[in-house]
């Protein structure tokens, strides 16, 4: 269900209290476990509860949060306010709690809006793919600029073990949701527009209402000073001169741009001494209308796309101050995030973890695979939401024209209601026009046998999913070591 984030109360106001008890529905989430974290940094009383244990509640109860296992009423004992995202229903019973009892209910965006008020430098990044890359690479080099920011990132960054920490400095870098209208509720003082695609056709039912929403977030934002976009990306050259035309100042980064303020050549992979791919880059700056040359970027990350995401980085932390030499040595150890194209090397297979579900993401992840020269591709797909399939159809059929064989699994609806005649066999008999071999293996735990029996060469297999399907991984990995699948 589509949910509009209720104002009953400011969370600046709460945040001036210090004593205030911050309860997070589902606070085991990669966003909303982010924003716990930054609560607990700020030395907040921080509260919450989930459906299951995981890694990010046992880190959380460690870093000081009270986190409750199952949803009852009780759980909101004591709570001031209390924190949802889109993701919990309407019927959840703490939520239905907090309402009848009068409990101030704030939506996640709420929260992460209030903080990054509260910074005087805020980067905000926001799109259809890649953002969480991008702010990481922010990240990651305005720490190495000496500038100590803050982060809080849907995803686990690899080289700080975390996906949220405050800052000793007076910067915040923050990955922004656009996938439900939320993103307007942050006011950044520099932003980053990655790409722009229909994706989430639960809430945006055309392309002019995901194209007004991410002009007000630029447009309707008194503190933005720098709007960094992608110009490589049709959506956002799209909507590009509306932003111009009411005053945004716009910087625009691109491969192989010239027109861009900042741009990339000659992209070339890069082998690494661990035999896997990353990539490189020769980076050019318009300094006074003219382009200098700042020299060769080298990264860790395999792909196109990843180096197009690093520009993005490199983009704003230039604007930041860091010198592109500072910037250079950085990128050349940069991991990335976790379950974005993680490789993990088992005997002769590579086995890929990422979150990617949109078409276009995975048609970008199977070009990157492509570079390895391992073997046969296979890629593992659990579907998403009926809408995705039945609007994206074709882009479906062919963002797996890289793969040797697709192995598709039952889809996840998300709660949606279905839409005739549109299922995993509608699915696989799409991907099939493209001339794609595809199997449908309904059980996620058949999926590990099946590849066992079914591609026993060396080669890559992709798993495009979430956590659930990267459990079939781990454990298919752990069979090509020996162990029982």
């Amino acid at each position: 269900m589509n949910k509009t984030p209720e104002k009953t109360n400011s969370c600046d106001t709460w945040l001036e209290r210090p004593g205030t008890v911050w309860h997070l529905i589902g606070i085991g989430g990669i966003g909303v476990s982010a924003v716990a974290r930054l609560l607990l940094g700020a030395g907040r009383s921080v509260q919450g509860s989930d459906v299951r244990t995981s890694q990010l509640t046992e880190a959380l109860v460690e870093e000081g949060a009270r986190v409750t296992i199952g949803h009852h009423a009780n759980n909101l004992e004591g709570a001031d306010v209390v924190v949802v995202s889109t993701a919990i229903p309407d019927t959840n019973i703490e939520l239905i709690t907090a309402r009848a009892q009068g409990i101030t209910v704030v939506h996640r965006s709420q929260l992460l809006g209030a903080l990054i008020h509260r910074a005087p430098t805020a980067i905000g990044v926001t799109g259809t793919h890649g953002k969480g890359t991008v702010s990481a690479t922010i990240q990651c080099l305005l720490n190495a600029g000496g500038l100590e920011p803050g982060f809080v990132i849907g995803g686990l960054l690899l080289d700080e073990g975390t996906n949220a920490r405050t800052g000793a400095g007076q910067i915040l870098v923050a990955e922004v949701d656009e996938s439900d209208g939320s993103h307007r509720n942050v006011r950044p003082t520099h932003a980053v527009l990655n790409n722009l695609e229909l994706d989430h056709l639960n809430y945006y039912d055309s392309w002019e209402k995901l194209e007004s929403f991410m002009i007000s977030f630029a447009a309707d934002n008194p503190r933005l000073e720098t709007f960094h976009a992608n110009q490589d990306d049709e959506g956002v050259q799209g909507i590009l001169p509306k932003l111009q035309s009411l005053g945004v100042s716009v910087r625009t980064f691109g491969i192989e741009q010239p027109s861009a303020d900042l741009w990339a050549k000659d992209l070339r992979p890069r082998r690494l001494e661990n035999g896997h791919l990353g990539g490189s880059m020769t980076v050019i700056q318009k300094i006074d209308g003219r382009d200098q040359e700042l020299g060769t970027v080298e990264i860790q990350l395999p792909g196109r796309y990843n180096l197009s995401n690093v520009l993005g980085g490199l983009s704003v932390a230039l604007e930041l101050g860091v010198d592109f030499p500072t910037a250079q040595r950085a990128l050349g150890s940069f991991q990335g995030l976790e379950n974005r194209f993680t490789v993990v090397e088992s005997g002769d297979k590579l086995v890929v973890k990422d979150y990617i579900s949109h078409p276009t993401g995975i048609r970008r992840v199977l070009e990157g695979a492509s570079l390895f020269d391992q073997g046969p591709i296979v890629a593992v797909f659990k579907p998403y939401r009926f809408t995705m399939i039945h609007y994206l159809q074709d882009d479906y059929r062919d963002a797996f024209v890289g793969a040797d064989h697709v192995i598709i699994t039952e889809l996840y609806t998300a709660g949606e209601v279905p839409i005739p005649g549109i299922d995993t066999e509608f699915l696989c008999n799409k991907i099939r026009e493209s001339g794609a071999k595809v199997s449908f293996v309904k059980e996620m735990n058949d999926i590990g046998s099946h590849l066992l029996r079914h591609h026993p060469e060396p080669g890559m297999v992709l798993f495009f999913g979430g956590d659930d399907l990267f459990g079939v991984a781990d454990r298919y990995t752990r069979s090509l070591a020996g162990d029982q699948c």
